[in-house]
């Protein structure tokens, strides 16, 4: 689990099938001119929350860090609060906290700090950042929401709009939409661009695709492929 902001927002909230402790990710990163790039991560749910592991390596671009986080979902009189801390080698660390409120129809907001010492950015979306989010989730388990997140530290222009669809189908198996739009500043031209992730998840299973133009708002895109399992 690498993300500060995005991996907690409404996860508690999907009303999905209680699920294994474990949960091992491999990405494969590819960016503008065939470059390339790895992560695994091995994540564990407790009482205590969730913990998790990860490496990141970039060979062609000499990049890489060891890290690890927390996070944790609670319930206080109808409001979910989501606190989560990272750290990184390099001297990295992070925090991020969520709330959210609502039910069928659900409002969030939340915020996230880093130290801002160097770090490989695989949340993806900003992480000094603020972030709000709205939508509703239907009793078949189908859940559908926008979510705004935006650099609030050294880049305010930096914005990503979220548009997320998430189902269950007849089988068991889950299908994942995340349309993405993003804008912002890049190498002093102001940008506009979409982008798409697909996710599915069998029982033990999942795999996710996905385009990343202008990614972390440099001159690269880039196609990510991402498999695991639970166990």
């Amino acid at each position: 689990m690498h993300r500060l902001l995005a991996t907690l927002i409404l996860a508690p909230a999907l009303c999905v099938a209680e699920e294994p402790d474990m949960k091992l990710t491999m990405g494969h990163y590819v960016y503008s001119g065939g470059v390339g790039s790895n992560d695994i991560n091995l994540r564990n749910t407790s009482a205590l929350g969730n913990i998790w592991a990860g490496y990141y390596e970039s060979r062609p671009r000499a990049e890489a860090q060891l890290r690890g986080g927390w996070d944790h979902t609670y319930n206080l009189s109808g409001l979910r609060l989501s606190p989560s801390v990272q750290a990184a080698s390099m001297g990295f660390a992070s925090f991020s906290a969520q709330a959210e409120v609502g039910d069928s129809w659900f409002v969030g907001t939340g915020l996230g700090r880093t130290n801002l010492r160097p770090y490989s950015n695989l949340n993806f979306d900003p992480n000094d950042s603020w972030m709000m989010s709205a939508g509703k989730r239907e009793a078949t388990g189908e859940v559908y929401y926008l979510q705004q997140v935006r650099d609030n530290r050294l880049n305010p222009d930096q914005r990503h709009l979220h548009a997320y669809y998430r189902t269950p189908l007849n089988n068991g198996d889950r299908v994942t939409i995340d349309l993405l739009y993003k804008t912002g500043l890049v190498a002093d031209t102001q940008i506009h661009k979409w982008g798409l992730s697909a996710s599915y998840d069998w029982t033990r299973y999942f795999v996710t695709l996905a385009y990343d133009p202008k990614v972390n708002f440099t001159t690269d895109n880039m196609f990510r492929t991402s498999a695991g399992f639970r166990f």
